[in-house]
C-alpha cells in the first residue's frame, strides 16, 4: 500500500494537468462512464449526493447538472481548486477538504455516496466503503466507479500493454511526472476482479450488490444498498 502522504503529494503535482490527461488517456470515454454512473443512481433532484475522492470535480459536476445537492470531498486541496470553478453560479454544490476514511458529512444524510477512480488510493478500501455507507440513509446506495482489467487474453493483453508501456510515456510527456503514471497501472493491475470487489462490498454489510463492466471491461461500476428503508 502506498503511503497516503506520498499519494497526496503526487496528486498535488499533477492537479493542473489532471483533466487533460484523463481526456487524452481515455480518449474521452471517462466522461461517458461518469454519465452512466449518474444515470444508474437515478433521480437525484434536490437530494444530497456525496462524492468521495472527488478530485477535480467531474463526477460532482455531473450530479450537480442532474439537480443534486452535491458534497464533494477530497484530501488534496490542489485538486479541489480546479473543481470549484466548474460549478455553475447558484448551485448548492460544496467542495470540502477531507479524508475518505473520515468524511466530513453527517450520518445518513445522503441518498447516495459515490467514488470515481479514487477508492484505489484509499489506505483501507473496506473501511472507505463502510464510511461511504455511513453517510447514506437506509435504503440509499453507494457507487464505486473504477478501472478494471478486461477479461480474455486478447483484450487483456492489449490493455496491459497500453497501461504498462504506452500510458506512462504519455502521462510523463503531458504532466512531466513519470512516477504518477507508473503508479496508475500498478494500482489498477493489482485491483481485485469485479466479483471479488462485489464480495468485499457484501462483507461491508451492503445489500443487493451488483456491478456492470464498461467498455469491454476497461472500467466497472459497482453498487450496493445500505440496509433498511426499503429500496432507493
Amino acid at each position: 500500500m502506498h503511503d497516503p502522504q506520498s499519494v497526496r503529494s503526487m496528486f498535488a503535482r499533477i492537479a493542473g494537468r489532471y483533466d487533460l490527461l484523463n481526456r487524452v488517456l481515455s480518449c474521452g470515454i471517462d466522461q461517458r462512464w461518469r454519465r452512466f454512473c449518474v444515470k444508474q443512481v437515478g433521480d437525484v433532484r434536490d437530494q444530497v449526493v456525496v462524492d468521495a475522492c472527488c478530485g477535480t470535480g467531474d463526477l460532482s459536476v455531473a450530479f450537480e447538472r442532474a439537480g443534486a445537492r452535491v458534497i464533494g470531498v477530497d484530501f488534496t486541496p490542489e485538486m479541489l481548486r480546479f473543481a470549484t470553478p466548474k460549478v455553475r453560479d447558484g448551485r448548492p454544490t460544496v467542495f470540502a477538504h477531507g479524508d475518505a476514511l473520515r468524511l466530513p458529512v453527517a450520518t445518513g444524510s445522503a441518498v447516495a455516496c459515490t467514488v470515481a477512480f479514487g477508492i484505489r488510493n484509499v489506505a483501507d478500501r473496506l473501511a472507505g466503503m463502510r464510511e461511504m455507507a455511513r453517510v447514506v440513509r437506509p435504503g440509499g446506495r453507494i457507487f464505486v466507479l473504477e478501472f478494471s482489467t478486461p477479461p480474455g487474453w486478447f483484450m487483456g493483453g492489449i490493455y496491459r500493454t497500453y497501461f504498462t508501456k504506452v500510458l506512462p510515456l504519455i502521462g510523463k510527456w503531458i504532466s512531466g511526472d513519470g512516477a504518477a503514471y507508473r503508479y496508475l497501472p500498478e494500482t489498477v493491475l493489482a485491483w481485485p476482479k469485479p466479483d471479488e470487489l462485489q464480495r468485499e462490498m457484501q462483507d461491508c454489510g451492503l445489500e443487493d450488490c451488483d456491478h456492470r463492466l464498461l467498455t469491454r471491461g476497461v472500467a466497472c461500476l459497482h453498487w450496493g444498498r445500505v440496509p433498511g428503508g426499503g429500496t432507493a
